[in-house]
């Protein structure tokens, strides 16, 4: 329990800290109370904000009603550890001026690996976008597993992802930034192995990303799953679009919301429709009739 309550208070801690940044860049009161509701809608640049450079993408954002935005690697934004100190203060300076918060940076860091070269470049690179996250005003960087290996015993790559998880972790606690584990991959992505996972990681900064994949509602079920990890849920949650997918996402909502989440809902949606704002509207328009039910 003494853990759980201690990775629930860093997650509010880094949320508070996100709050001030807003406030200091002069959000409306009615701005900081939509972003103080216990679910609140953002956007991943996955597939929707990929083409947007960053003034597009908070112009969207701000216009659609999302509070918040996770900058996927590689997109439009150009939000890169390329970026010198003068270009990282803009970046910040850029959403600390808007209502839209930036959450932190969706890398494509893994840890699986059994080549001792590939983890280092993979731990190593997660540290120095630790660095630009903390530097553009940022709150944590999303990583993530991808798979169990054949050939390698299992016991022994769920504990290198764990050490590997503690070791970014103990870093990105020095920069005052979370690290947040998108259940992702074949294999890992199935909630037991997860709990196997997240059973060794001892540092309380490093939280899961719930990502929404069919695989929650294996037996026995999305409630069983749910509560299978829900200690360690962080505040970043990964949706498809409420429209395209017959997902649970109401009871979803119900879990969270049960589970006194305080966190974001991310919309990471995988079509390409030509209208972007609009399709951003309509999905607002399904969150919020959802949450009106809880």
């Amino acid at each position: 329990m003494r853990k759980l309550l201690d990775r629930r208070e860093f997650v509010k801690k880094s949320l508070a800290s996100g709050m001030a940044v807003g406030l200091l860049g002069g959000v409306s009161m009615q701005s900081l109370f939509a972003q103080n509701a216990a679910l609140k809608l953002g956007l991943v640049t996955y597939q929707w904000g990929k083409d947007m450079t960053l003034p597009e993408l908070i112009a969207a954002c701000e216009k659609t009603g999302y509070g918040a935005v996770e900058l996927r690697t590689e997109h439009a934004h150009g939000v890169e550890v390329n970026l010198s100190k003068k270009e990282r203060n803009e970046v910040k300076k850029r959403f600390r001026d808007s209502p839209v918060t930036c959450l932190g940076y969706g890398s494509n860091y893994e840890y699986h690996s059994p080549d001792p070269a590939v983890l280092k470049r993979n731990i190593e690179g997660t540290k120095e976008y630790i660095k630009l996250c903390k530097d553009i005003g940022a709150t944590g960087i999303k990583v993530k597993p991808n798979t169990l290996p054949e050939g390698v015993p299992r016991e022994k790559t769920i504990a290198q992802i764990a050490s590997s998880f503690n070791e970014v972790g103990k870093f990105a606690k020095n920069h005052g930034q979370l690290v947040r584990v998108e259940v992702h991959g074949r294999i890992t992505q199935e909630l037991p192995v997860m709990k196997e996972i997240f059973d060794q990681v001892t540092e309380k900064n490093v939280v899961i990303c719930w990502n929404s994949n069919d695989t929650d509602l294996k037996e026995p079920g999305l409630e069983a799953n749910f509560n299978m990890v829900k200690q360690w849920i962080g505040d970043t949650t990964h949706c498809r679009a409420f429209s395209e997918t017959d997902y649970p996402f109401q009871d979803l909502f119900r879990l969270l919301n049960g589970a006194n989440y305080q966190g974001w809902i991310l919309l990471e949606a995988h079509s390409n429709p030509a209208d972007k704002i609009a399709a951003m509207q309509k999905e607002k328009q399904l969150f919020d009739q959802m949450v009106s039910k809880l």
